[in-house]
């Protein structure tokens, strides 16, 4: 379980570098234990990438890894890496190509259309790849990202309770934060048919999957939700 230490670090330093390395390589223990080859040779996509951080941690293994956001905002250790710009609500995804393993990590969140992702979303996975999705939903303890917890008073008097309190804030709902459930989510794989399911768990406390298979408090107490994917024409 890493939530602990996740908490102690944002506590002392926020999401310093240091804060999504440690997601990604407790991520990373996790694919592994699911059967994913992390390693050379491994093709991957880190979709929505940010910073950088969690592409860089599989690079590191040996993993040939593609970056892809709507802005090259790659730290600057990592600005040689291959980037592709692109915007996930509106470009066709089949530009980035197949690979062998996409990761997109907290990014649903942040996406307007987030059906369409998923509906298209096996375009860039490789025959017998997978994809690696996780994302803070909506009804979690930081659903609301910086202005959580007022979020539970809805998308539009949380955020104006949290202004009202002096403090500054990035996300707003309906423009970089839209409200996403795991319920709804896995509705939606399920009727568009293109991914089946390997494995899902609270991100940061996978030794708790049964937790997922609870649909309310699911929503409550997974603080991220992490699917496991795979290509429903895989044999």
């Amino acid at each position: 379980m890493i939530l602990h230490r996740l908490l102690w670090r944002f506590a002392r330093h926020r999401d310093d570098p240091v804060f999504y390395a440690m997601q990604a390589n407790d991520a990373i223990r996790w694919l592994r234990r699911q059967g994913v080859r992390v390693g050379p040779g491994l093709r991957v996509l880190d979709l929505g990438c940010g910073h950088g951080v969690f592409g860089a941690e599989l690079a590191r293994l040996g993993c040939h890894v593609t970056f892809a956001d709507e802005q090259n905002l790659l730290l600057p250790e990592h600005r040689h890496r291959p980037f592709i710009p692109v915007n996930l609500d509106h470009d066709d995804l089949a530009n980035l190509g197949a690979h062998d393993l996409v990761v997109c990590s907290n990014v649903l969140e942040h996406l307007g259309q987030p059906r369409r992702f998923l509906r298209l979303a096996s375009r860039i996975v490789a025959p017998g790849g997978c994809l690696y999705l996780s994302w803070t939903n909506w009804l979690s303890p930081w659903g609301g990202h910086e202005f959580s917890p007022w979020h539970y008073l809805g998308a539009r008097l949380g955020p104006r309770v949290h202004d009202a309190l002096g403090r500054s804030r990035f996300h707003a709902p309906g423009r970089n934060l839209f409200v996403t459930h795991i319920g709804s989510v896995l509705g939606w794989l399920r009727a568009d048919g293109q991914f089946n399911l390997k494995a899902m768990a609270p991100r940061y406390y996978t030794e708790l999957p049964f937790l997922m298979r609870c649909p309310v408090l699911r929503e409550f107490f997974a603080w991220n939700a992490a699917l496991l994917l795979a290509r429903s024409d895989d044999r």
